[in-house]
């Protein structure tokens, strides 16, 4: 049993695989810090100084009675949220992360395409009709049978 694991383990799509996966989990942490250290605060700025992490509605106050001033201060209190602002973040990391992917792989398909067929040139030679013998294209008289063309 431990050989066969060992067989499935070293096969290349496994370790293909593994590979993908520390690079996309590395990856979507670099997409996580450019939402929300990059592209949010700008957002949020031209929005009013809106941070979204700290967008919520409390659905249950916690045992300090709300307002609160953040979704920290929320969840400390031991309130019910619902965090819609994070969501938002959410959904802009996974269009980052789709769309560098749709890249990576147009890229790829365009690698992997095959080069277009030759283009066929113009024939240079035709088949006589009398005799059925080749003779070239521009001939006005069949070189083997000698009938006009």
């Amino acid at each position: 049993m431990l050989k066969e694991f060992k067989e499935f383990a070293m096969r290349g799509n496994v370790v293909d695989m593994a590979v993908g996966i520390i690079i996309g989990a590395s990856f979507g942490s670099i997409v996580t810090s450019a939402v929300s250290d990059v592209i949010m605060p700008p957002i949020g700025y031209m929005l009013g100084n809106v941070d979204f992490v700290n967008l919520f509605v409390v659905l249950k106050e916690g045992n300090v009675p709300a307002p609160y001033a953040s979704l920290k201060a929320a969840k400390d209190a031991g309130a019910v949220s619902l965090n819609y602002g994070q969501f938002i973040n959410t959904i802009i990391n996974f269009m980052i992360v789709a769309f560098a992917i749709f890249m990576m792989i147009r890229g790829m398909n365009k690698l992997r395409k095959e080069p277009p067929p030759p283009v066929a040139a113009d024939p240079t030679t035709m088949t006589c009709p009398r005799c059925l013998s080749t003779i070239p294209i521009k001939a006005t008289r069949c070189a083997h049978c000698t009938s006009e063309l």
